[in-house]
């Protein structure tokens, strides 16, 4: 049923549990996994990577390519220790919402497992979330976790 999965991860608690779920179905139909990782503005000065704190957002770029690096490695590596073993990963800056449906086109995904609420909930109070924009937006298969 499933051949590629996207899944983007924020360091979330939501996108945590999106991963271990997507991993499990990977694994069901031995499906691959792209891992997508957004660094997310919390304010004008910081940015937010999975597994780190905040990072200054007066970081160079070359300060913040490498957290955001690590932050993709790091849930790379809590893919494989699911027992996932076809695991790629992208680093993207943007809007989540457009970047996750562009990446899903690009990657050729059929599936998005992705978290309910991500790091950004007073944003989605406001403009709505992420997870509800890519479900209304995707041309592929949207599975939100809680």
């Amino acid at each position: 049923m499933f051949k590629k999965i996207l899944v983007p991860v924020d360091g979330s608690e939501g996108a945590k549990k999106a991963l271990d779920v997507a991993c499990k179905l990977a694994r069901v139909d031995n499906a691959s996994l792209h891992i997508l990782h957004i660094p997310e503005r919390l304010s004008r000065d910081t940015m937010l990577v999975w597994g780190m704190s905040a990072v200054s957002m007066e970081a160079s770029s070359e300060e913040l390519e490498r957290a955001g690096r690590k932050s993709l490695e790091a849930a790379k590596q809590a893919a494989k220790e699911r027992g996932m073993t076809d695991v790629q990963g992208s680093l993207r800056q943007g809007d989540p919402a457009r970047i996750i449906i562009e990446e899903a086109k690009k990657t050729n995904s059929d599936t998005i497992v992705m978290g309910s609420r991500g790091l950004s909930n007073i944003t989605g109070l406001i403009i709505g979330s992420v997870s509800h924009r890519v479900a209304h937006t995707a041309k592929c298969n949207v599975i939100t976790v809680r």
